[in-house]
C-alpha cells in the first residue's frame, strides 16, 4: 500500500518554518473568449433573421404532381387564364429576362428552394420575365423544373429558352406581378 503523504508532522513544520508567510494566489487573468463562441451568437441571430425573410420565399412544390405537359417539341406551358400568344412571345425572345437563376450543381431540394426564392424575388424586384438555367446533365432537373413551375400560382407561362438564353438547358418564365395597390381599393 502506497502512502500518499510520506512526510511526517515534523517535516511539515520544518517546511512551513523555512517558507515563512504564504499568501494565496489571486486569479487576475481573464480567459480569452474563443472566436467561435463570439461568432456563434452572431450566426444564431443572423439565422433567425434570414429564416424570417425566407418564410415569404418558401413555396411547397410537390414531387408527386404530374402535369399534362406536351412531351413533343419544346417544353412550354400557358396557364388557362393567359393568352397562348405569351408562350410564342417567350419563344421568339420578345421578353428579356430580368433575373437569371443557374441551377447547375444543385440537388432537387436545393433547386426547389432556389426556384421558390426566385419567384418571391420577382415580386420584390418587379421582374416579369426570368430565365431558369437547369442544364441538361442527367435530365433530372430538366424534367422536374417544369413540373414545379406549373404548381406556382404566379407563373403565367414558360417556354424553352431561345439559344441566346440557354436553349434546351433553360426555360424563360413569365411571372404575374400583382398590383401592390390593388388591395387598397
Amino acid at each position: 500500500m502506497k502512502n500518499k503523504d510520506a512526510t511526517t508532522g515534523d517535516e511539515k513544520d520544518l517546511f512551513m518554518q523555512s517558507i515563512g508567510q504564504v499568501k494565496a494566489i489571486v486569479q487576475d487573468k481573464i480567459t480569452p473568449v474563443k472566436k467561435a463562441d463570439q461568432n456563434k451568437s452572431l450566426k444564431v441571430a443572423r439565422a433567425k433573421a434570414s429564416n424570417k425573410s425566407k418564410q415569404g420565399a418558401e413555396f411547397y412544390f410537390s414531387d408527386e404532381f404530374e402535369p399534362n405537359l406536351n412531351q413533343q417539341g419544346p417544353m412550354k406551358y400557358v396557364r388557362e387564364d393567359v393568352d397562348s400568344f405569351e408562350a410564342k412571345n417567350l419563344r421568339r425572345g420578345q421578353y428579356a429576362p430580368d433575373l437569371i437563376l443557374d441551377l447547375h450543381g444543385l440537388d432537387q431540394q436545393a433547386a426547389k428552394l432556389e426556384i421558390a426564392a426566385l419567384l418571391y424575388a420577382c415580386k420584390k424586384e418587379h421582374a416579369k420575365c426570368v430565365c431558369i438555367v437547369h442544364g441538361l446533365g442527367s435530365r433530372v432537373l430538366k424534367n422536374k423544373v417544369p413540373h414545379w413551375l406549373v404548381q406556382h400560382p404566379d407563373v403565367m407561362a414558360f417556354h424553352q429558352a431561345p439559344l441566346e438564353w440557354g436553349g434546351n438547358g433553360a426555360l424563360l418564365v413569365l411571372v404575374e406581378l400583382k398590383d401592390r395597390f390593388a388591395d387598397l381599393t
